[in-house]
């Protein structure tokens, strides 16, 4: 998967915006990020998940998914290895982590209805 691979799954969830913090780009739902690319380099992306979520993806896909080092990272913040993950891997996860931060409402009206 290369990052604009990344950038277009994100993209498609609804309501989603592409902004930048840290001189990474992100992407966000109600203001609030769910995934970033670049971090901790070009190779890598980060969906914020839930450490169950964490646990669940980096036993199916070791290879792919690995915790974010530090507190981020127990809190379920996921690096996502791009160049093996495949969008099969990594649309489920993004759904995942847009569900994380959502508000209610969005999730009612977009998946609920």
């Amino acid at each position: 998967m290369t990052p604009d691979t990344f950038r277009k799954l994100a993209l498609t969830l609804p309501e989603t915006c592409e902004s930048a913090h840290l001189d990474h780009p992100d992407f966000r739902v109600g203001k609030k990020i769910f995934a970033t690319l670049g971090y901790p380099d070009d190779a890598w992306g980060v969906v914020k998940l839930t450490p169950a979520q964490q646990a669940h993806y980096a036993a199916a896909y070791p290879q792919v998914f690995v915790p974010v080092k530090g507190t981020w990272g127990l809190r379920g913040s996921t690096n996502i290895r791009l160049r093996p993950a495949t969008q099969t891997m990594l649309r489920p996860a993004l759904a995942a982590a847009w569900r994380n931060v959502a508000p209610a409402t969005l999730i009612r009206k977009h998946f609920d209805a």
